[in-house]
């Protein structure tokens, strides 16, 4: 009962602080995590220990697994060229960087644990990305190499961080251990994530109750993990394969029910699990200060080193990669966008946060070394915490004052709109030739009707190719039916308590209501 009690006492933190993050237009991570911090020094207030495997297995699957359902695969497939030169490369570098850096300033501890280290800070964190990003408005492309960026790094940084840990504590790896590491995790990890495409996607096609749809939605990241970690895989490759492949093929799984339903419920899902985690990384401060024991200067000047190297490999492994590939006649086409001009990889630079999975690495190192070998465990940990902290709180703080500075040039919104009005009417004209087949088989009022809810929807359309100035007929048309709405809404209410209709009428009346302006808001931009 205690530990319910605690977990509705996070929840209801976690969505204040969002709403307040809101109200002040700050970003909600940001505002969570210092409220986590400020909060775990209040006497009585609830504290729990963050479990690597809560992290790894519990939060960050349907964290990915929603984040990867909504990402485009054509364009996660055009730009993969540079989400893999972030994903693995930029890991690999930044990696390495920290563990050389580390063992330098700390000669007595081995190489093979300053590069665990290394693994544990290297991956930017796959939910304060988007939550950022989507936020400020980056240009789509940004967002696309970001977000694919955060559904990858994760498991490089993992996979690497299992061959250090096996080298720190004495175990023999060579070539041949880092191969089968990397096959069985990475290569088992897409395996597993294919073959839960193929089994989730033929159950899904089958299901017709959007409340079931619902239900296996909500079990696949799970089972996906499960299965994955049972033969050792990587249960973050294969949620992100498992999601990429059913969000490409999800409108033709799932009905239009289900799809709104499904829709609706990852939102609140991801709502929760996000506020959830910031607030619990600002809770672990205690436990992180706990077991340090090192002089505060030396803490300091470690932790400085940690954090600029972080930040500065990020630059160092950015700007040659951007442009080298211009270099090449073969690459330059595909990533000439992004490499001119420099404003681009600057903001992709700086948006690197990190969160709740280095911490989670971090909490996951080993007790001890092998052969007895010096080991500062707590102040690792100290060092993962404070580069979560730093990136969070610092470059997420200041990313949107880094774009708004750069003047990042935003989507061309008429392009969209002509992309969007031209593909309309090829739409309509489809529409309106199957109704043409099926006019016959109704009545001659109805079959006009629909064509002119046809002629509406292509008019649409182009009228968001029109001043933003102006209220559009379409614009027009949504503000009187908005109103018209409410007031059919209030004539059922009275009905209601008045007596003359029954409580499930109301509810019929309501949610028929309520359908059509959530669909005036949508075509109306909100």
């Amino acid at each position: 009962m205690e530990g319910l009690f605690e977990v509705v006492v996070f929840l209801a933190v976690a969505t204040l602080g969002a709403a307040l993050a809101r109200k002040l237009g700050l970003l909600a991570p940001i505002v969570l995590v210092v409220a986590g911090l400020v909060l775990s020094f209040v006497p009585g207030f609830p504290h729990v220990r963050l479990e690597p495997e809560l992290v790894l297995v519990g939060i960050l699957p349907p964290l990915l697994y929603v984040a990867a359902l909504e990402t485009s695969v054509p364009a996660f497939r055009h730009n993969l060229r540079p989400i893999l030169l972030l994903a693995v490369g930029l890991v690999l570098f930044t990696a390495v960087a920290v563990g050389l850096v580390l063992h330098l300033l700390l000669p007595a501890v081995p190489f093979a644990a300053c590069l665990a280290l290394g693994a544990v800070v290297a991956p930017p964190d796959a939910v304060a990305a988007t939550a950022v990003a989507r936020r400020i408005g980056l240009p789509r492309r940004v967002v696309t190499i970001l977000e694919g960026e955060s559904l990858l790094n994760d498991a490089t940084a993992l996979v690497l961080f299992r061959v250090a840990v096996l080298a720190a504590v004495g175990s023999a790896v060579g070539v041949a251990e880092v191969t089968r590491e990397v096959l069985v995790s990475a290569g088992g990890g897409v395996l597993i994530g294919a073959l839960g495409a193929l089994v989730f996607g033929f159950v899904h096609k089958r299901i017709s109750d959007p409340l079931l749809d619902n239900a296996l939605s909500l079990i696949i990241p799970f089972a996906v993990v499960f299965t994955a970690e049972e033969i050792h895989a990587s249960g973050v490759v294969a949620v992100v394969v498992t999601g990429l492949a059913l969000g490409h093929k999800l409108p033709r799984l799932l009905s239009a029910a289900s799809r709104l339903q499904v829709g609706a419920v990852w939102r609140l899902v991801r709502f929760l699990l996000e506020g959830l985690v910031f607030l619990l990384v600002g809770l672990q401060l205690p436990d992180v200060l706990q077991d340090l024991d090192e002089p505060a200067a030396r803490v300091v000047g470690l932790t400085a080193a940690v954090l600029g190297v972080v930040i500065v490999a990020r630059f160092v492994w950015l700007f040659p990669v951007t442009y080298l590939t211009r270099l090449v006649p073969r690459l330059r086409r595909g990533e000439a966008k992004l490499a001119k001009p420099a404003k681009y990889p600057a903001v992709v630079g700086w948006a690197g946060m990190r969160g709740v999975v280095t911490l989670a690495a971090a909490l996951a190192l080993p007790l001890t070394l092998a052969d007895g070998a010096p080991y500062p465990r707590a102040l690792f940990i100290w060092l993962a915490f404070a580069v979560i902290v730093v990136t969070l709180v610092g470059q997420g703080a200041t990313l949107p004052a880094v774009a708004r500075r750069l003047k990042l040039p935003p989507d061309d919104a008429v392009q969209d709109a002509l992309s969007a009005a031209g593909v309309q009417q090829l739409a309509s004209r489809a529409a309106r030739e199957r109704l043409d087949e099926l006019a016959d088989t109704a009545p001659k009022p109805v079959v006009n009707r629909l064509r002119r809810a046809v002629d509406d929807r292509t008019n649409m359309a182009w009228e968001r190719l029109g001043s933003a100035e102006r209220e559009t007929p379409s614009q027009a048309y949504g503000r009187l039916r908005q109103e018209m709405i409410d007031a059919e809404r209030e004539v059922f209410r009275v009905a209601r308590d008045s007596g003359r209709i029954p409580e499930e009428v109301l509810v019929r009346a309501y949610r028929d209501l309520d359908l059509e302006e959530s669909l005036l808001k949508q075509e109306g931009g909100e």
